[in-house]
Parts: structure tokens; C-alpha cells; sequence
């Protein structure tokens, strides 16, 4: 399928033969469903924490503060900010076909951007660059200002770069509101405070002429001094597209075309960042100042948690490591295989519990010697999102995994009556942990699941193809780490996935 100057754009990308090679068998052979067998529930795989346990990991948490520990915030920010204003652009073509104003407040969303123009952050920014009163434009002036480089421009933007909270005669972007936040609970013990966001090569200069620019403002108001690094996906993590018949899609020019492989890209990103502790958590996810308490306690707790663990897990895992199998007795094997099953929810392969003294330390070794991860999940009110699941690993094992809908079959009714009878979802509220006892970071590449990526039907030119994401950053990407789940309250998910969104009172000043 691939010529010599195929090989050569290949090479030139960043990628390998092999791994483009495997990514078109994907597309041949398809990806295979996930299977789960049960919905991760309060009592089963998912922890409430008491008020008397929250207090105590935030304790612990800031307590390894003092002592040293380094924290760092990751921040998927490359999303474009046009799908919250879709509705938008369909009223704005509507109008350029001489539809009459009357006829697109007709649609609800419509109606409640107008109606409640000035209740938005960007409202005094918008009103600065029409030159005159709103109320003197048109509805079709109005969305140029809003969405196209004649006004604000927002249909073009990144959506951390947005006017989302009014504080008085100021406005945040939920890039700023991400630096108040980390001054809260990601600082360390001599007041820095890492954050990471991952941007879009466009976007890269806008986030870091605003970092210049109001930096030093929230350092002076937090007494803190930031260190604020950006990346971008990586045109190597790109996929091949293919055509109906799975052979590469090609150019106009003859040359292959690959495409953005969703945010399980970002797991290189990821990888090559080394702190104690990272928190990651999506760019819109975010609250003005008077919300934020809820989400800065649950945080630490999550990471105090995440901190007791870790010390048990590594005192299994120098044990493991430096003492043969022969030299350990059976109760420390009991104890381990207990702390496994139990607290780190590992189940071992059906009807398999390792009799053989050897090949139970060589499982436990294995399953001790991963990544981990706490992960905040919310309670289903009818957001989207993936959602805490037990899942059959490819080994036979069992173990707590975060699901999409896609990973599900749905051609199988049981397999859908488990996922309909989820009680929570993802947030995308996680807290990593990527070294071992020795303090060496982890390859996190070696720790996903190939298996678990996913074929969409996309168009280029007229023509149809497909494309392939990668497995996705906090499910398919992260399968072999160590997860917990643990209930967090809604409040701490706050997304704005359309501009109405910013109209709700935790969007709102008080």
C-alpha cells in the first residue's frame, strides 16, 4: 500500500512504518468492544468520602506539601471554541439568507443569547469594539461582532482565550481562572505553582501574550510565581486516513493525509512531564472565585488519597522488587494479593488465583508496577461523558476502567442495561501519580490499551474516508494504571460546552 515517498512523508512526520501499518489493520479488522460487567457504584468501586476522611487527605495532602512534594496542573486547552457558538453561526447563515429576525427567535437558544445579551462577560468588550449601543445593531451585526475577526472573533478562538466570568470592571478567560485556581491547591512548598496546557500551534501566542500580560497580576494577588509551559500535539501521534475500501487516502497531490487523533494524542504530551503529583482537568471546567472552595477541598483530598496509597503500594513494590519470590513468605503474598484485590480493585483472571508461589509474585509485580491514578466522578444528571465501569482487561484481570459510550457494543443488550445502569460519569477530574518507589518516572506509553481506539466517517473534498483517534487520555490511554474512583460533588463540574452554558448562576457573578 505504501510507495517509497509515502515511507519518506512518513519519516519525516515523526512516525514509524510499523505503527501506520497497524493503524490501517485497525481500520481492516475494527477495534473491539469493551467489556464490562458491572457499573462502578457508591460501595462498589467507588469511594464517598465523610466530611472526617475529606478533611483528613486534605490534611495529608498539605501536609507532603510542606515536605516537598512537586505538583503540576495539565490542561487539555487545544479545543476550538466554535462548537459552543453552533447555534450561533446557524442563526448568523440564516440571516445572510434574508431570514427574518422574528423567524430565528423562533429557536429557544437563539432567543436566550439575545434576550440576555448583556448577562454575558464579553458584553462590555463587545459593546467596546461596535463603536455604539447594542441595542442599535443588528442581530446579524451582533454575530459578526461576536464570532468573526470584525468583533471579538470568538467563533475563531481557543476557549481558554474567552471572556467567561465578570468580576466588576474586569473580566477572566477560563485560562486565567485555571492560574487562580492552581494558586489554591497546586503550589508548592516555595510558592510555585506548574501548569501545563496543551494548545493549538495557532492559538500558542494568544496563550502566551495573555500569560505576560495578567501573570504577574494573580502572582502579586496569590503570592505565588508561576511556571507556565505550553506543548502541542505532536504531528507523529497524527492518523492515516483511509478510504471506503481502507486504502490510504490521498491529496490532490498524491501525498497521504493524516489527522488529529483526539485528545488520547496528548498521552505524549503527558509523558514527557515529571512532577509528584498531576492534576488534570478540562480547560472549560471552570468557576469564578466565590465557587472555587468545593473544588480546591476535593482536589487536595483526591491527592492526599492518592498519597496514602502510594506509600503502601510502594512498600509492595521495593518488597517485589528487590527480593526474589523464595525469600518472601506466605503472608506477605496474602497481604499483597489482599491490597490488590481489595483497595487497589485488581481482580485476578477468573477461577486463577496463582497457586504457584512464582507465578503469583511475577502477577503481582506487574500489577504493583503502574502508574496511578485517583479519579473524581460525578453523579449522572444527564451530562455526557464516559463513566466509571469494572471492565475484563486483556490479561483476564478485572479492574475499575473509565468507558465512552463508543467502547460499549451496542448490539448487545446486556452490555447496554450495564451502561444504562451507571449512577455516575467522567468529569475529567484526575490525580496522577507517575513514578515509581524509586522516584523513576514511568514510560506512560507502555501502560495503554491499543485495542480500545475508535473509526468515525469524516469527508475531505467531496470525498468520504475514515479516520481513527487514538485511545482516549483517561480511558483506552490510561487502562493499565491503578485507578480509584471517588465520588465528587457536581458542583466541581461547572463545563461550558455551549455560550448559553455561561448564562447559568455558577457562570454568573454572586
Amino acid at each position: 500500500m505504501l510507495t517509497a515517498k509515502d515511507k519518506l512523508q512518513i519519516g519525516q512526520r515523526g512516525s514509524d512504518i510499523e505503527t501506520i501499518e497497524q493503524q490501517i489493520r485497525n481500520f481492516i479488522e475494527g477495534f473491539p468492544f469493551l467489556k464490562i460487567i458491572s457499573a462502578a457504584t457508591v460501595g462498589n468501586g467507588l469511594i464517598r468520602l465523610q466530611e472526617a476522611e475529606l478533611k483528613k487527605y486534605i490534611q495529608v495532602y498539605n501536609e507532603h506539601i510542606a515536605n516537598g512534594i512537586t505538583p503540576l496542573k495539565f490542561i487539555p486547552a487545544s479545543g476550538a471554541a466554535s462548537r459552543m457558538f453552533k447555534a450561533l453561526f446557524s442563526a448568523k447563515e440564516k440571516l445572510e439568507a434574508r431570514i427574518d429576525e422574528n423567524e430565528i427567535m423562533q429557536f429557544p437558544e437563539i432567543a436566550d443569547f439575545f434576550n440576555q445579551l448583556k448577562r454575558f462577560a464579553f458584553y462590555p468588550e463587545l459593546e467596546r469594539v461596535s463603536g455604539k449601543k447594542i441595542n442599535e445593531l443588528s442581530y446579524l451585526e451582533i454575530l459578526n461582532l461576536v464570532l468573526t475577526g470584525k468583533g471579538l472573533n470568538y467563533g475563531n478562538q481557543p476557549k481558554g482565550l474567552l471572556g467567561f466570568h465578570s468580576y466588576g470592571e474586569k473580566i477572566r478567560t477560563p485560562m486565567e481562572e485555571h492560574l487562580a485556581e492552581g494558586a489554591h491547591y497546586a503550589k508548592d512548598s516555595e510558592g510555585r505553582v506548574k501548569i501545563h496546557f496543551t494548545v493549538s500551534p495557532e492559538h500558542r501566542q494568544g496563550f502566551a501574550a495573555l500569560v505576560n500580560k495578567v501573570g504577574k497580576k494573580y502572582e502579586n494577588e496569590y503570592g505565588v510565581a508561576f511556571e507556565i509551559s505550553f506543548s502541542q500535539q505532536k504531528p507523529s501521534t497524527d492518523t492515516i486516513a483511509v478510504d471506503y475500501y481502507n486504502e490510504p487516502f490521498r491529496e490532490a497531490n498524491g501525498s497521504l493525509l493524516f489527522r488529529p487523533a483526539g485528545h488520547g494524542a496528548l498521552l505524549d504530551n503527558l509523558n514527557e512531564l515529571d512532577a509528584d503529583l498531576i492534576f488534570i482537568k478540562n480547560i472549560d471546567n471552570v468557576v469564578p472565585d466565590r465557587l472555587k472552595k468545593t473544588t480546591v477541598d476535593y482536589k487536595k483530598a483526591l491527592a492526599g488519597l492518592l498519597i496514602n496509597l502510594q506509600e503502601k503500594i510502594f512498600y509492595y513494590q521495593e518488597k517485589l522488587d528487590r527480593q526474589h519470590y523464595y525469600t518472601l513468605n506466605s503472608a506477605f503474598f496474602a497481604e499483597a494479593s489482599n491490597f490488590l484485590e481489595n483497595v487497589l480493585n485488581v481482580k485476578p483472571p477468573q477461577n486463577q488465583y496463582y497457586s504457584e508461589k512464582e507465578e503469583l509474585y511475577h502477577y503481582l509485580k506487574s500489577k504493583y508496577n503502574r502508574p496511578l491514578r485517583v479519579c473524581g466522578m460525578v453523579k449522572n444528571e444527564g451530562e455526557p461523558g464516559g463513566g466509571p465501569f469494572w471492565a475484563v482487561n486483556n490479561d483476564g484481570s478485572v479492574s475499575l476502567q473509565i468507558a465512552e459510550s463508543s467502547q460499549i457494543d451496542p448490539a448487545d443488550e446486556e452490555q447496554q442495561a450495564i451502561a444504562a445502569g451507571a449512577t455516575h460519569f467522567n468529569p475529567v477530574d484526575l490525580v496522577c501519580a507517575v513514578r515509581n518507589y524509586k522516584g523513576e518516572k514511568y514510560d506512560l506509553l507502555q501502560f495503554r490499551d491499543p485495542d480500545t481506539g475508535f473509526i468515525s466517517v469524516k469527508s475531505k473534498d467531496g470525498k468520504e474516508l475514515k479516520a481513527q483517534e487514538l485511545p482516549g487520555l483517561w480511558n483506552g490511554a490510561m487502562a493499565d494504571w491503578n485507578t480509584l474512583f471517588v465520588e465528587v460533588p457536581v458542583a466541581t463540574f461547572n463545563p461550558a460546552k455551549t455560550v448559553n452554558d455561561l448564562l447559568r448562576k455558577e457562570h454568573q457573578p454572586d
